[in-house]
């Protein structure tokens, strides 16, 4: 059975979510549309200096090989 995009994005984010949250933070997916996943950064992570480089070596980076639908990542408040 083929994926989703929304559930090959999240699938990527539950890869990255055990080391945010081993750091007193998380991550959700908030949605999917038109080529564009939003997300939203919680716990220390909202507002972390570093948050910045999670997102682009973990995260986008997961997304992007294997999501090719998903030309950008936004991080929503």
């Amino acid at each position: 059975m083929t994926k989703t995009v929304k559930e090959q994005v999240e699938q990527c984010i539950e890869e990255v979510r055990p080391q945010l949250q081993a750091d007193g933070g998380d991550i959700e997916l908030v949605d999917v549309a038109n080529g564009v996943a939003k997300v939203k950064l919680k716990g220390a992570c909202s507002g972390c200096p570093m948050s910045a480089m999670t997102l682009q070596y973990g995260v986008i980076s997961c997304i992007k090989k294997r999501v090719p639908e998903i030309e950008k990542v936004e991080v929503v408040q």
